[in-house]
């Protein structure tokens, strides 16, 4: 069965002057309209289209890409409010509505929104709303420490980031788990640390702590080779001049020395940190 609102691979049925008609099952065919025609098809071909109802709710596909499909958030642009709701740039010639009732707070033209899209199943048209709190955590996250997943940035409070993990869950990401700053919208893949009782999740933005250290204590040898053996950024140092430099959080980085300083591979003072002599020619 086709899915309304989302990617479908579809067979080409027989072609027409407007377009080409797509095989959906059961009967029902598809109008994949000629300007969304790209290549030139055949009858038995296979296309992969996104399926959405026009105006008159009819079936239409499209080789454009939305940004956004069932199932998905995204922050969009409101285009457009009228006695219906509020229409969003979808990304494609349909825009996407919001009803009033899916409004949690009134929505203005020009605005950006955090919205989930679904599919109406009264209706069988692809809508959105901004209450998006029921759609996150309602089956228990079946992950594990380690774990990459994708996260989009929604918000932020005293402690952290907050975000959406696989389009399911809500999560956080800590300042001191991250050395630069994300923004509102962004997405990222970041790692699992841990799961909260309430269902929530603790993420990393990189590598866990244990990978992260060996990896900075790997970039800080190149650098100190690179650069005479020696260099006078210390754990004393600005946190800003160490992200600069590193790209990485003060409190990584003092862990990296720290490995680096017990594997006896430097030597630490006030003013530099030093490749002690058996590894200044490796």
């Amino acid at each position: 069965m086709v899915k309304i609102g989302n990617y479908n691979t579809l067979t080409v049925s027989h072609l027409v002057d407007f377009g080409a008609y797509l095989d959906a099952g059961n009967g029902v065919e598809i109008l994949l309209p000629a300007k969304y025609i790209k290549t030139t098809l055949s009858p038995g071909d296979e296309v992969e289209v996104f399926v959405y109802t026009d105006s008159e709710d009819r079936l239409i596909a499209t080789t454009e890409h939305p940004y956004i499909t069932v199932g998905e958030f995204g922050f969009l642009k409101v285009l457009d409010v009228n006695r219906v709701g509020a229409f969003l740039d979808w990304g494609i010639p349909k825009n996407l509505l919001v009803p009033f009732s899916e409004q949690k707070a009134t929505m203005r033209e020009g605005g950006h929104y955090l919205v989930y899209c679904y599919l109406d199943y009264t209706t069988h048209r692809v809508v959105a709303t901004t209450r998006i709190n029921k759609y996150l955590g309602n089956i228990p996250p079946d992950l594990h420490s380690g774990q990459p997943v994708e996260c989009m940035v929604f918000g932020s409070n005293a402690v952290g980031y907050k975000v959406i993990v696989n389009n399911l869950f809500q999560g956080m990401i800590y300042y001191n788990e991250t050395y630069s700053e994300l923004k509102i919208g962004e997405k990222l893949t970041a790692l699992v640390k841990s799961i909260r009782r309430d269902g929530k999740i603790d993420l990393v933005a990189g590598d866990l702590a244990g990978n992260r250290t060996e990896s900075l204590a790997d970039r800080l040898v190149e650098y100190l080779h690179k650069n005479g053996g020696s260099m006078n950024i210390t754990d004393k140092s600005p946190a800003l001049i160490v992200s600069n430099t590193f790209q990485c959080s003060k409190k990584d980085f003092k862990k990296a020395i720290g490995h680096l300083y017990k594997q006896h591979i430097i030597s630490i003072s006030p003013e530099k940190i030093s490749l002690n002599d058996e590894f200044r020619s490796r």
